[in-house]
């Protein structure tokens, strides 16, 4: 196995393990022996286990020794709540490793020099672009911030309209679709939306299955806003109220409470006000092949006067969600 190959089943670990971790990184490695073949899989456990190259190499047991560690960040060589895992590899016997990205976060980085100062060779960048795009995506733009990674999510009709004249929405976008998002709900931190949400769809914010059970793991209810929640609401007493209407306040509070990865949810009200903060950081749009001539827009206000002003994206990704049209884009910078 090439450590390319490797890369690709690291990066399938940190998927694995992704919205499990935080605020730490959801890293995955992979262990090949002397032969190349893969030995031990391995990704982050939740504050306070082992790290992804520490579970890689206890699945590799003696195998690792003279073998290839292939893992998505650069191994931490500081003392944390864990040993560090450039020991960890050190002691195994690991002569290469290859990481993608250097920690960006100073109080970790160094790893990959201590590990050349042991005598092992260590090489950076391998699926670098993939990784910081795939599962480690939000917690880089935590580390380097300070702030959540934010993913503003909304599904529309062909022609831009989230709900109909009459206030309708359920269902634009597919089961298909749904069931994409509800999969997506269990790997993010918090979801936020705004009062408005709560009295018009009164959501409850859960990640489901298609049974409409709840699944395992739940993100964290948000509601943005003034007011007190109406009473009898489904999230009345689930949700962190945070009463404001700044999105660099909902942020810092959410930071705070360790979060990385949001999803924005809330109608075109508080869309418009994290485009103007400039705190979308990526958007995942369900375009559904169907027309409603009149309704509300995905957003509203996102300080944009003149078509010169006009936020431009770059798309990364457009996909078929059954029917539907999945497109993912982030902000030009």
């Amino acid at each position: 196995m090439t450590p390319e190959d490797a890369m690709v089943l690291a990066i399938a670990e940190s998927e694995r393990v992704r919205g499990t971790t935080s605020p730490n990184p959801p890293v995955g490695c992979v262990i090949l022996d002397e032969s190349g073949d893969a030995v031990g899989f391995g990704g982050t456990q939740p504050v306070g286990g082992p790290h992804a190259e520490v579970m890689a190499l206890k699945a590799a047991g003696a195998k690792a020794r003279g073998g290839t560690a292939v893992v998505t960040l650069e191994p931490c060589s500081h003392h944390g709540r864990t040993p560090p895992c450039t020991e960890a590899l050190r002691e195994a016997g690991i002569k290469r490793v290859f990481h993608a990205l250097s920690d960006p976060n100073p109080r970790a980085a160094g790893g990959a020099k201590v590990l050349e100062e042991a005598g092992i060779t260590v090489e950076s960048g391998l699926l670098a672009q993939e990784v910081s795009r795939g599962p480690l995506r939000a917690w880089l733009h935590y580390a380097r911030t300070g702030r959540p990674h934010v993913t503003w999510k909304y599904a529309a009709s062909l022609d831009g309209r989230i709900a109909a004249s009459d206030g309708t929405s359920q269902w634009i976008s597919s089961e298909t679709s749904r069931k994409e998002v509800h999969d997506l709900r269990t790997k993010l931190d918090a979801i936020v939306v705004g009062m408005n949400t709560v009295r018009l769809d009164d959501p409850a914010l859960t990640a489901r299955d298609a049974g409409g059970m709840p699944l395992p793991r739940q993100p964290l209810p948000v509601v943005v806003g003034t007011s007190d929640l109406p009473d009898g609401a489904k999230l009345q007493h689930t949700a962190l109220h945070l009463r404001t209407h700044e999105p660099d306040d909902v942020l810092e509070a959410l930071a705070e409470r360790g979060v990385v990865d949001v999803l924005l949810e809330g109608g075109p009200t508080l869309a418009g006000a994290f485009w103007r903060a400039g705190r979308v950081d990526r958007v995942l749009a369900y375009i559904a092949p169907a027309l409603l001539g009149n309704g509300p827009a995905a957003v509203l206000d996102a300080g944009v006067s003149t078509i010169t002003d006009a936020v431009r994206l770059t798309v990364e990704d457009v996909t078929m969600s059954g029917p539907d049209l999945r497109i993912s884009a982030v902000p030009r910078t």
